[in-house]
C-alpha cells in the first residue's frame, strides 16, 4: 500500500533532506541518519517522540538516557586521528566509563621560531589538543582551571545534557580559578566536533582556549575507513611586532593565522602514500574570519559538516572547501600524485606572517631612500613590493624587532623562497615511504618534469620572442616598435528591463 503524506509533511521532509538530515528507506519512509540510531539496532529504534512521528522530531539527539555502550579503544575500534604539531588528550577507563583530564592553563607557545607569547591553552598545547571518543561510549571529563579567572568548557555540536552544555552562569556556574568541575554524558552521534572556552569568549578563546572533538562511529562503514585521518584547527590572533601575548581586543587586524597553532614554515607536513585514502577535519574557531582552504593537484570530496555525515549521493567535489567560523568540515581525497602539494587558505593575506601586515605596498617603486629616512624614526619600517614585489631580498637584509615572524616564509628546494607564510602546509605524497612519522624531505622530481628557464634553443624552436610587444604596447624592448593601440567599442546592446545592473 503506497504511503500517503500531507503537504505540511513533503514540505517538511524536503526540508530536512536538504539539509542532509534524512535518508529514505526502502520501503519510502523518511528517516534520520543522526544521533542515537546510527548505533542501536533497527528494532530498537523509537519510532515517535512526544506524540509525532520520528522523522519529524527536533534535531537534538533523541532521548537523553540512552544505555552506554563499552568504551572504544584506539587501534582496536577505531584508527586514532593524526594531530600535525599537536596530540590526543589521554583517557583511562573506570568502571566502563573513558575518563579525561582537561587542564586551562597559561602556555609559554611558539607559533614559530621567530614568535613566542603567552597564550592559553589545554594541557599544554594551543589549539592543537584533541579529544577522541567512540560513538555509544559513556565519557568523564574533568576540567581543572589553572587560569586566573573563572573559566568553563562548552562541547560545540554535541548532544547532552543541557546541565553539561557549559555555557558559564546559564547552564553551569564558573569554574572558578583552582576550581575542578566534572562533564559527564553518553555520546549518541559521531563526527567532527570542536571545544571552546564559554565565558568571556572574546578574551579566552582568542587567548587559544579551544580544540578538536572527533568522535568516531560505532559501526564504521566501509565508506568511513581511511588510511590517514587529520585533525587541523585554524584559528587567527592578534600578536603585535615586539609583543608578548595577544591582543584579545582586535576584532579585524589579525596577523597571525595558524593551522593547529604553528605558522608555516612550523606547520609540520600532512605525509601519505601514494594512493592513500585521506581525511582532513578542518575546523575553524577563529574570531571573525571564514578560511576557503585550497589544495593543489588534487579535488577532494566534502563528506560531512558540522558533525554530520553527507549521503554519498550528495557529496560533492571541489578543490576549495569554505570553512566558516564555528564550523567544522570533513573532506576526503585520494592521494594519487606524488608530490609536495600545497594545502592552504586562499584568502591571500591570511598565508602571510605578521610583518606583511604591518607596511604598505610600494610596488614599482625603489623605496631605499624613503626608508633610510623613516628608519631612525620606526626600526620595523620596510616595504612590499621593492623591486617589484622581491619579499625574498627584503628579508634577507631587513633586520625585524625582536620576536617578530619574517613575512617569508622558508627556503625551498631550489634555493628560492617559499613566499607562504600563515595558514599554509604542505601534502607530502610519495610512492615509497619509510615512516608517516618522519618528514620525507623535498620531493625528487623526474628529468623533465620541472618548470625550468626555457633555453634559447626552446625559445626559438616555438617561435617564442620574448622581445615582442604586448598588446598594449606598454612593455616592449627598447628600439622595438610599437603599434598604436587599437580603440575597440562593444556593439550597444538593448538594456534588459528585468536584469539588475
Amino acid at each position: 500500500m503506497a504511503t500517503r503524506f500531507s503537504r505540511r509533511q513533503i514540505l517538511g521532509i524536503g526540508a530536512a533532506s536538504l539539509a542532509g538530515g534524512v535518508t529514505w528507506s526502502k520501503e519510502g519512509h523518511p528517516t534520520s541518519h543522526t544521533s542515537a540510531a546510527r548505533y542501536q539496532p533497527a528494532a530498537a529504534q523509537p519510532k515517535s517522540q512526544g506524540g509525532r512521528p520520528y522523522w519529524q522530531k527536533t534535531y537534538s539527539g533523541g532521548p537523553i538516557n540512552v544505555a552506554p555502550l563499552p568504551p572504544g579503544l584506539p587501534g582496536e575500534h577505531y584508527k586514532p586521528v593524526v594531530v600535525p604539531n599537536g596530540a590526543a588528550l589521554p583517557f583511562k577507563v573506570v568502571g566502563g566509563v573513558k575518563v579525561f583530564h582537561l587542564i586551562a592553563e597559561e602556555v609559554e607557545h611558539a607559533f614559530d621560531s621567530g614568535l613566542r607569547a603567552k597564550c592559553w591553552g589545554y594541557n599544554g598545547r594551543v589549539n592543537s589538543t584533541v579529544i577522541e571518543a567512540v560513538e555509544g561510549e559513556r565519557i568523564r571529563i574533568y576540567v581543572t582551571n589553572r587560569l586566573p579567572i573563572p573559566t568553563s568548557v562548552h562541547w560545540h555540536g554535541i548532544y547532552l545534557p543541557n546541565g553539561m552544555d557549559g555555557v558559564a552562569g546559564l547552564t553551569q556556574p564558573y569554574i572558578k580559578a583552582g576550581e575542578t568541575a566534572k562533564y559527564e554524558w553518553t555520546l549518541r552521534q559521531h563526527g567532527s566536533f570542536m571545544f571552546h572556552s564559554h565565558h568571556d569568549e572574546m578574551t579566552q578563546m582568542g587567548m587559544g582556549l579551544i580544540g578538536m572533538f572527533v568522535v568516531h562511529p560505532r559501526n564504521p562503514s566501509p565508506d568511513y575507513r581511511v588510511d590517514r585521518d587529520f585533525s587541523l584547527m585554524v584559528s587567527e590572533w592578534s600578536v603585535k611586532a615586539g609583543t608578548a601575548r595577544p591582543n584579545t581586543l582586535e576584532m579585524m587586524d589579525f596577523n597571525v593565522l595558524t593551522i593547529n597553532g604553528k605558522v608555516f614554515p612550523s606547520t609540520a607536513p600532512l605525509v601519505c602514500k601514494t594512493g592513500d585514502r585521506v581525511r582532513l577535519r578542518l575546523g575553524n574557531l577563529g574570531a571573525m574570519d571564514h578560511h576557503p582552504m585550497h589544495i593543489h593537484g588534487h579535488h577532494f570530496r566534502v563528506t560531512a559538516t558540522d558533525g554530520e555525515d553527507i549521503p554519498l549521493s550528495a557529496q560533492w567535489s571541489e578543490t576549495t572547501a569554505l570553512v566558516a567560523v564555528g564550523q567544522t568540515r570533513n573532506v576526503e581525497l585520494i592521494t594519487d600524485a606524488p608530490g609536495d602539494w600545497a594545502f592552504h587558505c586562499h584568502m591571500t593575506h591570511h598565508v602571510m606572517n605578521q610583518m606583511g601586515h604591518e607596511f604598505p605596498n610600494m610596488v614599482g617603486m625603489n623605496p631605499e631612500g624613503l626608508e633610510k629616512t623613516i628608519r631612525p624614526l620606526l626600526p620595523a619600517y620596510m616595504t612590499m613590493g621593492q623591486t617589484g614585489m622581491d619579499m625574498g631580498k627584503m628579508a634577507e637584509v631587513m633586520p625585524y624587532p625582536r620576536n617578530t615572524i619574517s613575512m617569508k616564509g622558508a627556503t625551498g628546494p631550489f634555493g628560492d623562497y617559499i613566499s607562504m607564510g600563515g595558514l599554509f602546509t604542505i601534502v607530502k605524497v610519495r610512492d615509497r615511504l619509510k615512516s608517516y612519522d618522519e618528514d620525507p624531505g623535498w620531493y625528487q622530481h623526474a628529468p623533465g618534469t620541472v618548470a625550468l628557464k626555457a633555453s634559447d634553443a626552446e625559445l626559438a624552436r616555438d617561435g617564442i620572442n620574448v622581445n615582442e610587444p604586448s598588446a598594449s604596447g606598454a612593455q616592449s624592448a627598447p628600439g622595438s616598435a610599437t603599434k598604436e593601440p587599437v580603440d575597440v567599442k562593444p556593439t550597444p546592446r538593448p538594456m534588459d528591463p528585468h536584469k539588475r545592473h
